[in-house]
């Protein structure tokens, strides 16, 4: 009797948080603000992806138009204006609120106190990050704040997932490992 090669699964693919971590890094690839480009992605607790959001204008307000400015008055600036990826993905959501209960969301950026407040108000259970490089900030420690006294789990992606890759849009390439 011939004996049959046994074939073995791929041992580099990606995890769930390198998955879903990646889509919020592309989905950021959209944001049209020169300095500072993040993007979200929520996920269900069976792993599908829910909505996806990045820092912009917001609807109807023209890009081309928008005060991008870091500094200035506060209306010159991108602050009073930019709606934060977070808030854009819960917003861009066209399901049922009720499937956020249990989900999680990866982001660039931990997330600003104003994004805690909706991320805690939509269901969402845990927050995956790549950066909490305003830790010291206000906004921060109140976001920490609120996810503490709310149930929030918050956890930065561990650095053993936290891999660099390219991508071709062109066919029959595959995805490089760098």
């Amino acid at each position: 009797m011939e004996q049959k090669k046994q074939i073995r699964k791929r041992k580099d693919y990606l995890s769930w948080d390198e998955y879903f971590m990646s889509i919020a890094k592309l989905t950021a690839a959209r944001s049209k603000d020169p300095n500072t480009q993040v993007g979200a992605c929520i996920v269900s607790s069976d792993n599908r992806v829910l909505s996806c959001g990045y820092n912009g204008a917001p609807n109807h307000f023209n890009d081309d138009s928008f005060p991008w400015n870091r500094e200035g008055e506060p209306l010159e600036t991108k602050y009073m204006f930019v709606c934060h990826a977070e808030a854009n993905a819960i917003d861009n959501f066209r399901g049922y609120k009720k499937e956020f209960e249990g989900a999680r969301i990866y982001v660039d950026l931990f997330p600003c106190n104003e994004c805690a407040k909706k991320i805690i108000q939509s269901g969402i259970q845990e927050v995956i990050y790549l950066s909490d490089k305003y830790s010291e900030s206000d906004s921060t420690k109140a976001s920490k704040i609120l996810f503490d006294t709310c149930g929030v789990k918050y956890r930065q992606m561990d650095k053993k997932h936290q891999k660099e890759f390219k991508i071709s849009l062109k066919p029959d390439t595959t995805i490089e490992y760098v």
